[in-house]
């Protein structure tokens, strides 16, 4: 199994997972060029697609879908109320093209078992994703309000991790943002902040060398060595040496990461 952070952040998200015989996106909240150049900077023909998964209707994660799905004729994969949202975003979908994923489901798409699983967040229904190839898993939760003991399960024994780390409490506190949005991001169907992030890997990580990669950072309320330094703190504090029993990666809002290999 191989996998790129496409996009990541509050401007737009998107990953690509991929084994020899399929090759998905999750989400694709940046345009359909940026997602196709993107792609192509990984070493991946666009054309090679097989499927999208939605996690939920926000822009940031479905602003390039309609665009990918036509172009490249590539079914979406999505729970029937996040559907009812979709409908009206997303411009024209063919009906074959439309299918359904429902929360806390599993599917076997060629040889990649995927997992859904329900997430805390101010969507209608909005999920994450765990995905199983050759004894590998990779676990994909962001846009999290908190991280219940559900969640960690669910999640837990991954070789990798696509985690939020989205704001630094003290920057959203002091941010010019109203505090109606303030209060959003803060509560239980909002995102989680570095240090949230940081204490639930100490109750998911093995200590077996798993790579976190610090996911949705907010442009205005974090930064990537915040987030990183913040993380790595709560971490070691626990036992965990980072660059050890786990190695924390980053992701960036207008760049991939480089295609890692499970």
């Amino acid at each position: 199994m191989r996998f790129s952070v496409l996009a990541s952040g509050s401007t737009g998200n998107a990953i690509y997972v991929a084994t020899d015989r399929i090759s998905v996106l999750i989400d694709v909240g940046i345009t359909g060029k940026q997602a196709e150049a993107a792609l192509r900077e990984i070493g991946v023909d666009p054309t090679e697609l097989s499927a999208i998964l939605v996690t939920h209707e926000h822009v940031d994660h479905i602003k390039g879908i309609g665009v990918m799905a036509r172009r490249y004729n590539l079914p979406i994969y999505a729970n029937q109320k996040t559907w009812s949202e979709l409908d009206g975003q997303i411009g024209t979908i063919r009906e074959d093209q439309k299918q359904l994923f429902e929360v806390g489901e599993k599917k076997e798409l060629e040889d990649l078992g995927i997992e859904s699983f329900g997430i805390s967040h101010d969507a209608v229904e909005p999920m994450g994703f765990c995905f199983y190839h050759n004894n590998k898993k990779l676990s994909v939760a962001t846009d999290l309000g908190y991280v219940s003991d559900r969640i960690k399960e669910t999640i837990r024994g991954a070789d990798a991790y696509v985690f939020e780390s989205n704001h630094d409490v003290e920057l959203l506190r002091m941010s010019q943002y109203p505090w109606s949005i303030k209060r959003r991001i803060l509560s239980d169907v909002g995102h989680l902040s570095n240090e949230a992030a940081g204490e639930a890997m100490i109750d998911v990580l093995g200590g077996r060398a798993e790579r976190v990669y610090l996911a949705h950072l907010s442009k205005e309320n974090n930064m990537i060595d915040l987030a990183r330094l913040t993380v790595k703190g709560i971490l070691e504090e626990s036992g965990l040496k980072v660059g050890d029993d786990v190695h924390l990666r980053e992701t960036y809002p207008d760049r991939p990461t480089k295609l890692e290999f499970l």
